[in-house]
């Protein structure tokens, strides 16, 4: 019962956590160095106790280690997932595939406040366990590289970042003196090139998390100064023949990534607009691109739901805006 309490404070201070990451993006600097040390306390937990079946807690002292342990690592994952939550949840966009890495985050938070089931189940196994942190290294890199490297592309970072957890994945699983031997270093090699692939071609599901969109519309008519004169959300089919989209998107990790408008009705590409012109906007991470949908790409059928979808150059979705247009 007394964990159960403690699972409903632990709840508490996430929240508090989440509150502390939103006020700036510079703070996931501070990242690295817990996760260093979460995979350090990983590794000797398993090597105290073992795992599954065989895992060794009998006796005073050893339950106290056990109960030492799964307390930091327990704080420390509370403190990464709940930080992470917040800049997840600006840079997913809702009904598309990169939604449900924010859920599974969401449930890896929640289940690091859960005191007995962390304890009893998923800090029983090894696999469970690196799985978890495979999962939550992956999550912070691809935040805290362009913090610690701006400028950096979203798919060099995703990549980089599958790598590494890769890597901390096997050394919790295989000793270090494995790879002084052909098959531990094929097999290490191997694994790494798999997620490396895995979360390349898997890139549509992951949000590029350094940046989001704070403002976007749509409008039949564009000042001189870049604004919309009119943003609307539904509008007649008659004034379907010059529209404008405009975008603003902070880019804290800075300008690594070309970014591209896709004009879509129903789901089908009417337009993709490469050549659109990030221009600063505003404070000094946000910029402001603008596109226009061209009259000769526009169907004879022009009633139906339209968005306008801001992607990465390597298709990672960035934010969206979405109108209707009715006959």
């Amino acid at each position: 019962m007394l964990w159960w309490l403690h699972s409903f404070y632990a709840f508490g201070l996430g929240i508090f956590v989440v509150l502390f990451a939103a006020k700036g993006f510079a703070h996931a600097r501070f990242l690295t160095i817990t996760l260093a040390l979460a995979w350090v306390v990983v590794i000797l937990f398993f090597r105290f106790f073992g795992s599954g079946a065989g895992q060794q807690v009998e006796g005073k002292g050893a339950k106290m280690r056990f109960f030492v342990m799964t307390y930091v690592l327990k704080n420390m994952y509370q403190g990464m997932l709940f930080f992470l939550l917040p800049f997840y949840w600006r840079a997913v966009t809702l009904d598309s595939p990169n939604q449900w890495f924010l859920v599974v985050l969401g449930a890896c938070a929640f289940l690091s406040t859960l005191d007995v089931v962390f304890d009893r189940m998923l800090m029983r196994w090894k696999v469970a366990a690196s799985v978890f942190y495979f999962f939550t290294l992956f999550a912070c890199l691809n935040l805290v590289i362009p913090a610690l490297l701006p400028n950096s592309r979203s798919a060099v970072t995703l990549v980089v970042a599958a790598a590494v957890s890769a890597v901390a994945f096997w050394s919790m699983h295989v000793p270090l003196r494995m790879l002084g031997r052909p098959l531990g270093a094929t097999l290490l090699m191997t694994w790494t090139v798999a997620s490396l692939a895995g979360a390349y071609f898997g890139r549509a599901a992951v949000p590029p998390v350094a940046m989001h969109v704070v403002a976007a519309a749509v409008g039949p008519k564009l000042l001189d100064d870049g604004r919309l004169a009119l943003e609307v959300t539904s509008l007649h089919g008659s004034l379907v023949h010059e529209l404008y989209a405009v975008t603003d998107i902070v880019v804290p990790g800075g300008k690594g990534d070309r970014l591209i408008h896709v004009w879509y009705k129903d789901g089908e590409v009417v337009q993709r607009s490469d050549d659109v012109d990030p221009h600063p906007f505003g404070l000094w991470d946000t910029v402001r691109l603008q596109s226009k949908l061209a009259a000769d790409k526009i169907p004879e059928a022009k009633a139906g739901h339209w968005s306008v979808d801001v992607y990465t150059q390597d298709e990672q979705l960035v934010g969206r805006v979405a109108f209707t247009v009715i006959e």
